[in-house]
């Protein structure tokens, strides 16, 4: 199969829609059936996903002591729990 052909969602027969993703592309059916990736885009994204765990935590500072007198902080976005969420979100 050429890399560079459009895919066919494999539910409808319509072509998908690609983008770039890191290294490689994601497709989505138009009519949402779904997100498709070749083989190989799947494996740099799983790679990304574990590099992405793996440095998650270096910047974020300690947890506060917790005390009676301190109030919730305001909630924001919440973190994402994965790499893959924030292309997405």
């Amino acid at each position: 199969m050429d890399a560079d052909a459009a895919l066919d969602c494999p539910v409808c027969g319509t072509t998908m829609d690609s983008r770039p993703l890191g290294d490689g592309e994601v497709s989505t059916c138009p009519d949402g059936h779904g997100v498709f990736l070749r083989r190989a885009d799947l494996g740099s994204l799983i790679e990304a996903e574990q590099d992405w765990h793996r440095h998650a935590g270096q910047h974020t500072m300690p947890m506060p002591r917790i005390t009676a007198d301190m109030q919730a902080p305001p909630s924001g976005r919440a973190q994402s729990r994965a790499w893959i969420e924030t292309l997405f979100t």
